[in-house]
């Protein structure tokens, strides 16, 4: 992807430097495109033109940033928007290395012209499309691995809660606790006797009568 803008910016405007200078504009499409011939010193669309050194930094460094980071790339949708970031931040950086007025101080060829819109160029389009894709990436939650990062999990509820003392019935019975009579159930006047088992000399003696 970044070799194609590359390409596709380089060529466009060699084109354009060869064939318009004294050239009145094109205009394409009933006016809604138009081709002309200008030179930036600033940023994208002619922002920043008193500042050509520090956007040649800028431009230097997001290149090397892109070349390190694209060796942990997994995602296809981060490989494209790198891709077309790279191609457009290189695509201008060419311009001000080696156009007048001078090295890391050239003037950078636009061409492309909208109504009421500054004059750009491929590359800054590039730059713009790959702003764009890095918003709805970040919205999606992609990284550039090509994971996405897991939720995290509910705490667990108690399946029972545990009782307010103060809530407590301490004049209800404990279920180990003995029962007391009913009163409405009448008590007997002659309580059975309880028979005794009988002692050691009780057997002898019962079994000495039963042998005679």
């Amino acid at each position: 992807m970044a070799a194609f803008v590359l390409a596709a910016d380089v060529i466009s405007k060699a084109i354009v430097v060869a064939q318009m200078p004294g050239h009145a504009p094109i205009r394409l499409l009933g006016g809604l495109l138009t081709i002309t011939l200008t030179r930036n010193g600033g940023a994208a669309f002619s922002i920043g033109t008193s500042m050509t050194i520090v956007f040649t930094a800028i431009a230097v460094g997001v290149i090397v940033y892109i070349l390190r980071t694209a060796r942990n790339l997994r995602s296809i949708g981060w490989a494209v928007t790198l891709g077309l970031l790279l191609g457009g931040a290189t695509g201008n950086l060419l311009d001000r290395i080696f156009r007048a007025p001078g090295p890391f101080q050239g003037h950078v060829v636009d061409w492309i012209q909208l109504p009421d819109w500054p004059v750009f160029n491929l590359a800054d389009s590039s730059i713009v499309c790959a702003g764009v894709l890095v918003v709805l990436l970040a919205l999606r939650g992609i990284r550039l691995d090509g994971t996405r990062p897991v939720p995290e999990a509910r705490s667990p509820q108690p399946a029972i809660s545990e009782p307010d003392p103060s809530e407590l019935d301490l004049s209800a019975p404990h279920p180990s606790a003995p029962h007391p009579p009913d009163p409405d159930i009448p008590k007997s006047e002659y309580p059975e006797p309880q028979s005794a088992a009988p002692g050691p000399a009780e057997a002898r003696d019962r079994a000495a009568d039963d042998g005679r």
